[in-house]
């Protein structure tokens, strides 16, 4: 009668006791000798009907309590009447274990079981162990059964939700799966256009140029090569709107440094800790002046301790030093990411208090630095040939990342001193990139390193 789980099995086991009742009302009523018998069994019935019918005894528990109780008196008035009444004794069990609480149903139980050994004693049945036995019995099986069947139902609605959880999560997983993958595959027509598209366009237009010097005066080809030189101009500035807007969504509003800074603030409640905005390189291109030069303006970001789950973060601070300039899209894209991922795994694995981030212009290098004071690790220690279940191509992708680029690479760490990671990459050369913010084709030298080495921050600090 419980409406909460309509499955099949329910319904056949409602309907099963019902026949059940049915039956042993009708075997009453039939082997009773009197009509005052007869007229309890039928009022019996009565009240176990409108308990079936009516909705407000499956959907209120003091509704069942109270028709439970009718039935309860109406079965006792029987009992009292003729003896046939006490196998109606054990479906009464059934309904009082699945109607009505815990503190209830089992007094309820026994005080059933006890009407059903009086009501021996009543019909002038001999004492024996078979009087008590019997109703105690079947009030056992009775509340096994219950009892298992509520077990199992615990069980299977807590498989139930987790089903419904794993759905969820890998709905969620897929969705998260088709974002990276599009992010991922805007990267890459990024640098395909970036590479091939921009740069052929730069050499274009650096060959007309050329071409323009070498022709005499008053040459009728002038004006067509200054024509041609002018739509290779707009075709290679089409292509640079192009590649920003196939850029990662955090630099499609504003510069690295202000990317970065947004970044850091996630982790906490930003607010300035220095004299100036970290976003100090202008425009969405970064081209625009810097709030202060060359000093280091920064914001940190509370966060409070960091546990190795990542349930809460450390304090996160960004700074820049030097003066900012406009890097070329590849070059914001892989910092940026190289920034994200070192700082995911501070939060993660590092159990770190505190991080920063320091982004450093300097005359032919651009230098990021993302050090903490978490527990750290061994370098030099043997890595998995395979990811764990929460990663492991994090360090390698960076390094990709930056050697792609013609940079360096660097790890510091040591168990209980905390991490640094550097990347450094060479500015590409002005006179070679002839403005166009194109990493020269030549770029695979070595960088100089950061003239401060990283050193990690002070555990505890």
């Amino acid at each position: 009668m419980d409406p909460r789980s309509p499955t099949p099995a329910l319904r056949a086991l409602r309907l099963c006791l019902h026949l059940l009742m049915a039956a042993l009302l009708v075997l009453a009523a039939l082997r009773t000798e009197t009509a005052a018998g007869v007229t309890a069994a039928a009022v019996t019935g009565a009240v176990y009907a409108a308990g079936a019918l009516l909705p407000a005894v499956r959907s209120s528990q003091r509704a069942a309590a109270v028709w439970l109780l009718a039935l309860f008196l109406s079965w006792l008035a029987l009992l009292w009447l003729t003896p046939e009444g006490l196998w109606l004794a054990f479906p009464l069990y059934f309904l009082q274990l699945h109607l009505l609480p815990g503190r209830w149903s089992l007094p309820a139980v026994a005080l059933t079981a006890g009407a059903a050994i009086l009501s021996y004693v009543r019909h002038g049945a001999a004492l024996s162990p078979g009087v008590f036995i019997g109703p105690l019995l079947g009030a056992a099986v009775a509340v096994a059964t219950v009892l298992g069947f509520q077990a199992l139902y615990r069980e299977s609605e807590r498989r139930r939700r987790l089903i419904d959880e794993l759905i969820s999560t890998r709905a969620e997983l897929a969705a998260a799966e088709r974002h990276a993958g599009t992010l991922a595959e805007r990267e890459r027509l990024a640098r395909e256009i970036h590479d091939t598209l921009a740069q052929g366009l730069s050499s274009i237009q650096l060959l007309l140029r050329a071409a323009e010097r070498t022709l005499p005066a008053g040459s009728p080809a002038a004006g067509h090569i200054d024509r041609a030189r002018r739509a290779a101009q707009d075709n290679l500035a089409e292509a640079r709107r192009f590649v920003r807007a196939l850029a990662p969504p955090g630099l499609e509003h504003g510069s690295l440094a202000g990317a970065l800074e947004r970044l850091c603030a996630t982790h906490g409640t930003s607010g300035p800790e220095g004299s100036g905005e970290a976003e100090g390189a202008g425009g969405p291109d970064g081209a625009g002046e810097p709030a202060g030069t060359g000093g280091p303006v920064g914001t940190e970001a509370g966060g409070g301790s960091a546990g190795a789950d990542g349930t809460t973060g450390p304090r996160v601070r960004f700074s820049v030093s030097g003066t900012p300039v406009e890097l070329p899209t590849p070059y914001e894209v892989a910092l940026l990411r190289i920034a994200q991922s070192a700082l995911a795994n501070t939060v993660r694995h590092a159990a770190a208090s505190r991080a920063e981030i320091t982004l450093s212009f300097m005359a032919g290098s651009v230098t990021l630095d993302v050090v903490d004071d978490g527990t750290g690790f061994d370098p030099a220690a043997p890595r998995p040939a395979r990811p764990s279940a929460e990663g492991g191509f994090g360090l390698p992708a960076m390094r990709s990342r930056a050697e792609s680029l013609g940079g360096v690479f660097t790890v510091e760490s040591a168990p209980g001193q905390g991490t640094a990671v550097a990347v450094t990459l060479p500015l590409p050369d002005p006179t070679t990139a002839t403005g166009t913010g194109a990493v020269p084709a030549s770029m695979s030298g070595a960088p100089s390193p950061s003239p401060s080495s990283p050193t990690a921050l002070p555990t505890g600090a």
